[in-house]
């Protein structure tokens, strides 16, 4: 069989079906709006709500109802028809609907009796330092709901690409840790907001191209008064997938650095350890720092050999013990 018998073979939704599932335009325009609007500010409250409560499953329920990978879709078919109407609706709606997101943020997290940020809840920690990871899985989804909008056979997996993709709780992210005083942090949820939206964008014109709707849909299309130039709508993508690679890849660095740090010192601190009879608790790396946690039983020896020792140790395995915070933590029975 054929290249091209196979694609005739291949199930297809049509141009006008693929416009009426990512545009907000015709008779049904009003109904669309409010049911994005309604299911947005739900999704954003939700999704909130799941990050101060630190549940996996109330944020992946956010995901499923947020609204946002729409418009983002929209934009991409707009590139693909030249339709700059819709390009234009549908850029304004993402916009809007991210600084709603980040609003009701921003108004929940002034509800909460404690700021809400990365050092102590595990939602806002795995937000705010994407790595390039993050980036190859979103191109992996975001290629996954451009083919589902494009194959009518494959469809029902979007429920599986909202989860898969994170557009509402980090933008709920960038509100919580502005209201709690930790603008970095809040920048780090919104690079992995604009990686996610970006990948979206470029694997949706990859794969607009590989199934050809660039050719056999754009003349069908409604002419409009101004038109997409697809080519540089294309570069402008590419040029924004290098723009976030690069704090990404920077994120991905530093990641590696610290747990190759960790790794040593949980190495070096748990030999010294086995020989004073203490134990290692917990190694982790805070502000450029790493944190080592142990513990023995009363009292706290606190001799300069022993720390000669454990500096030894340190230094014998490439780690710097200046960058090294011991913490002893003594180990007590009390007897009713």
């Amino acid at each position: 069989m054929t290249q091209h018998a196979v694609a005739e073979t291949t199930p297809r939704n049509g141009v006008g079906h693929m416009r009426d599932a990512v545009f907000f335009e015709g008779p049904a325009r009003a109904a669309k709006l409010s049911r994005f609007w309604l299911l947005l500010v739900l999704a954003a409250v939700i999704a909130t709500a799941g990050v101060v409560g630190d549940s996996d499953a109330t944020v992946i329920g956010a995901m499923i109802v947020a609204p946002l990978m729409t418009p983002i879709l929209g934009i991409m078919l707009a590139v693909v028809l030249t339709d700059w109407p819709n390009l234009v609706r549908s850029v304004v709606l993402v916009l809007a609907g991210a600084v709603a997101a980040v609003v009701i943020g921003c108004l929940i997290g002034l509800l909460v009796p404690s700021p809400v940020d990365a050092a102590n809840n595990a939602q806002v920690a795995s937000r705010v330092s994407p790595a390039l990871i993050s980036l190859l899985a979103a191109l992996a989804t975001g290629a996954v709901g451009s083919i589902a909008l494009v194959r009518s056979d494959i469809s029902d997996t979007l429920p599986g690409v909202a989860i898969s993709i994170s557009l509402v709780p980090p933008l709920t992210v960038v509100g919580l840790t502005l209201e709690a005083g930790q603008p970095r942090q809040a920048a780090g949820a919104l690079l992995l907001f604009l990686t996610n939206v970006t990948a979206i964008l470029a694997a949706g014109l990859a794969v607009m191209g590989m199934y050809r709707i660039t050719r056999s849909a754009a003349p069908a299309d409604p002419p409009s008064a101004h038109a997409v130039d697809r080519r540089r709508a294309g570069l402008l993508v590419a040029a924004m997938i290098v723009v976030v690679a690069i704090p990404l890849a920077r994120t991905s660095i530093s990641v590696g650095q610290d747990n190759a740090r960790e790794t040593s010192v949980q190495s070096a601190a748990g030999a010294w350890a086995e020989r004073v009879g203490w134990q290692v608790l917990q190694v982790k790396s805070q502000q450029g720092r790493v944190q080592a946690f142990l513990t023995c039983p009363l009292p706290v020896p606190d001799s300069g050999e022993q720390r000669g020792a454990l500096r030894a140790e340190l230094i014998a395995r490439g780690v710097d013990p200046r960058i090294v915070n011991v913490h002893l933590v003594p180990e007590s029975t009390i007897q009713y």
